[in-house]
């Protein structure tokens, strides 16, 4: 197992381009700052960045959503090397989103076989590294597949066709390790309290794939169980199969005030938060600013109570409402098969408020120290 050296405060910061070609801007006690200077002043030390195939229609439309090309990926990580930040890639194997929902097959890779799709992979993986690396901005950790917990490359990849998901994702995994031996490769579910789910997945995934260094888990409070159930799957992942954790998505909300005057958009052009007031109600943590922050700070005790737990990456805490910079657009759902609308759906759940304002929240990430 390749271990990591540090406890990582990672932010995923995919959206970030995008975000700032539409007018996002960030503060801190008031004064304007970019986003990743501010995220290290507070303690971050990795960021995450997706890569999606090819996220455009046939005529040329982006997908949105930040648009996460290799072009886009290089701009992002180049930035984050520049102020000392380490990068975990995540490769999503789709032109668009790709999550338990979801797992839409590139455009490009249609009709393909299943040797043939795992080759894709294995070429796709390889020759994006490469580029990155040749462009001064080659990840320090790989993510084979995004929330692959239904799988990856549907129908022919999906649960519990776990041959061919362990086929394609070792595709994957030997890509990296021919690129550097030496990077850690993650494996990242969703559902990060549902420890069944985790050992029925990763029981099937070692019987067949290649071995791999991290787990990771997604862990919203709204969808995903107590705390204390995640406590114990990560610890059980730990003990089970020896390796090292890390909660590769997390968040809560600051607030349930409503964002569509940030948005510019029509009721019928807006899908609004990515949860609701009805499960709010039944998580321990309100969301508020204050709520924001006793979720962290029982959050980064709780994971963490182990030296094989390497920490957390908050997702999308620079996510804010701004005119055009939506879940996804038209084409966007044409490609995936999905109904609308668009519109932001996270905007509450960031560490900066609707005028892009630093919230107490990232106090309590830069005051954190693991006791191991």
């Amino acid at each position: 197992m390749i271990e990591l050296n540090e406890y990582i405060k990672g932010a995923d910061v995919s959206t970030l381009i995008e975000e700032e070609a539409h007018g996002a801007r960030y503060y801190d006690n008031g004064a304007q700052g970019d986003l990743l200077d501010i995220l290290k002043t507070y303690g971050f030390n990795w960021v995450r960045i997706r890569l999606w195939n090819d996220p455009y229609a046939e005529d040329g439309t982006p997908y949105g959503a930040g648009t996460n090309d290799l072009k886009t990926y290089v701009k992002i990580a180049r930035r984050a090397k520049s102020v000392g930040l380490k990068v975990l890639l995540c490769i999503h194997y789709s032109d668009f989103w790709a999550d338990p929902g979801k797992q839409t097959v590139p455009k490009s890779w249609r009709g393909l076989t299943i040797p043939e799709l795992s080759d894709a992979v294995h070429s796709f993986t390889l020759d994006a590294l490469n580029a990155m690396k040749a462009a001064g901005a080659e990840p320090d950790m790989v993510a084979v597949g995004n929330e692959v917990t239904n799988g990856l490359l549907w129908p022919y990849g999906r649960k519990p066709e776990f041959d061919n998901i362990a086929l394609f994702i070792s595709s994957g995994v030997r890509a990296c390790r021919e690129f550097d031996p030496s990077m850690p490769v993650m494996i990242h579910l969703d559902n990060g309290g549902n420890n069944s789910m985790y050992v029925e997945w990763f029981d099937n995934y070692f019987m067949r794939g290649e071995d791999i260094d991290v787990i990771g888990l997604s862990y919203y409070p709204f969808w995903h169980g107590t705390m204390a159930s995640l406590e114990y799957n990560i610890r059980d992942m730990e003990k089970r199969y020896g390796k090292q954790t890390i909660v590769a998505e997390v968040s809560t909300g600051f607030t349930m005030e409503d964002y569509a005057s940030y948005e510019g958009l029509a009721p019928e052009e807006r899908k609004g938060y990515a949860t609701s007031q009805a499960l709010v109600e039944k998580v321990e943590f309100p969301m508020t600013p204050e709520g924001q922050c006793d979720f962290m700070r029982r959050f980064l005790k709780g994971s963490s109570d182990s030296a094989l737990n390497k920490g957390f990456f908050y997702w999308e805490p620079g996510w804010i409402p701004v005119p055009g910079v939506g879940w996804a657009n038209e084409a966007a759902l044409k490609y995936t098969g999905e109904k609308g609308p668009g519109g932001n759906e996270w905007a509450n759940q960031a560490l900066f408020d609707y005028d892009g304002n630093a919230l107490p929240s990232l106090k309590v990430i830069r005051d954190f120290k693991p006791q191991y």
